[in-house]
């Protein structure tokens, strides 16, 4: 099975659509590097919350792709613009629509 998980963050105010253009911008490459399905939303509930959706071919797919220096970057540009409250949730990805 797949590798999935569901994460949460939440920026400063006013920083949301800067953080949701950079966590877009690093998707470039991340098929390349085993990733199956990646998703960027908005929470309706307020306006600093942002989900993200990712399926990957294994866990270690997932770890190596935070190596990338693409995704370093957009971690450390990121950084400053959240406030630190995050969730996440992994689970074995069984199938779906779009997989």
């Amino acid at each position: 099975m797949t590798y999935g998980c569901i994460a949460s963050m939440k920026t400063r105010p006013g920083f949301r659509d800067e953080v949701v253009s950079l966590l877009l911008g690093a998707a470039d490459g991340l098929r390349d590097a085993g990733c199956e399905l990646y998703l960027v939303g908005l929470s309706d509930e307020d306006d600093t919350t942002i989900w993200v959706t990712e399926v990957w071919r294994t866990r270690e797919h997932h770890d190596a792709s935070l190596e990338l220096p693409e995704a370093k970057d957009a971690i450390g540009r990121a950084v400053p613009m959240l406030t630190g409250e995050f969730t996440k949730r992994e689970m074995s990805v069984a199938g779906g629509l779009g997989l």
